[in-house]
């Protein structure tokens, strides 16, 4: 038995996208244009992009134009029934928190990127590759809510990035502390986002509230499923956030400390050799490898490796002795792709190709 319903070759799964005309919308749009599983069955929005046609209501900047069939579909209000098991909300958090749990109460699967709900006790906040397991907080919420639908998380853009390059670390040697410095790309920031007169020729180091989010979301999405709940992984987590004039792409100066430090060579092995269970199931929109080590010593970088694994794997790089903890290394991801929409996705889909299972 499946979540959303019986899935054949001819028989894909409707969808909606909340928040279809901003940043993120706009990016699930894409990512789900010939999805092998998922069609967009809803496109939802504010009340002035409602009742217009999604090409005539959206500032569309994707690097693709929009197919002719979502162009001509008629944007919703975010409150319609859509009539969708899946709801992917890519809504500005201001309008997420309240809109998510309606969508669940009338029984969809809300795969969230908005922050209003992922430190929530029974909410799972999830990278699929790493921390699958806290997927079995949904019946919890589902009995404590009195709801048949779900909120499931993904993580803030940056936290996506850095966790996954420790979540393999912790797993196999055990961290104690983690000090990370991002350099942010403005896309980061949504549509129009940062002003150009700010952040051409400049950096901004500050991002408000991002620097909590990298470190509590860290600590849960690295803890350990207990009863009901998860517990924080025991990892003190330091984090410093700058803007940059990049368009696409967050790096990272990641600086770390083991309990029993492993050696260089066995780091590297831990992150070439990662795998979680969305490879093992070969998901649509998993990376074959969701790390990538690079050997040159000017990389990783945006303008190069951002596009890895279509953009849903991570890039380390630049690993090396650090004089203060023990270890330290630069990481990249898409923060669009992998830290936004689609881990969203693969999210949905790790549901679906796993439901049934338990039990």
């Amino acid at each position: 038995m499946r979540y959303f319903g019986t899935m054949s070759a001819r028989e894909k799964i409707p969808v909606a996208v909340l928040g279809a005309t901003g940043a993120v919308g706009q990016k699930f749009v894409r990512l789900l244009v010939n999805h092998p599983w998922f069609e967009v069955g809803a496109l939802a929005a504010s009340q002035r992009s409602a009742g217009r046609p999604y090409a005539e209501a959206v500032s569309w900047k994707q690097p693709s134009q929009i197919p002719l069939d979502i162009a001509e579909m008629t944007v919703q209000s975010c409150w319609a029934e859509l009539n969708c098991p899946i709801v992917f909300s890519g809504l500005d958090s201001s309008v997420a928190g309240k809109l998510e749990q309606e969508f669940a109460r009338r029984g969809s699967w809300v795969f969230s990127n908005a922050k209003n709900h992922r430190m929530d006790a029974d909410v799972p906040l999830v990278i699929a590759e790493l921390n699958s397991e806290h997927l079995q907080l949904v019946p919890l919420q589902q009995e404590k809510r009195g709801w048949h639908g779900a909120i499931v998380t993904n993580a803030n853009c940056s936290t996506i990035i850095l966790a996954l390059s420790l979540g393999p670390l912790q797993q196999r040697f055990g961290l104690k502390r983690v000090q990370a410095v991002t350099f942010q790309a403005i896309s980061g920031a949504g549509y129009p986002g940062v002003p150009s007169w700010d952040v051409l020729g400049n950096v901004v180091p500050y991002i408000a509230g991002e620097e909590e989010k990298i470190e509590s979301e860290t600590q849960k999405i690295l803890g350990g499923l207990g009863k009901g709940r998860i517990d924080s992984a025991p990892i003190r987590i330091s984090a410093q956030a700058n803007r940059v004039p990049v368009e696409e792409g967050h790096l990272q100066c990641v600086s770390i400390e083991f309990h029993d430090p492993p050696s260089q060579q066995e780091i590297l092995k831990c992150w070439r050799d990662f795998g979680g269970l969305p490879q093992q199931l070969e998901l649509p929109s998993a990376p074959p490898e969701p790390i990538l080590v690079c050997n040159q010593p000017d990389r990783p970088q945006p303008r190069l490796d951002i596009h890895a694994g279509k953009g849903m794997s991570i890039t380390v790089g630049r690993l090396r002795p650090c004089p203060v903890m023990d270890f330290k290394y630069v990481v990249l991801g898409h923060n669009t792709v992998r830290g936004a929409a689609g881990a969203s996705i693969l999210n949905a889909e790790l549901v679906e190709a796993t439901a049934g299972r338990e039990g």
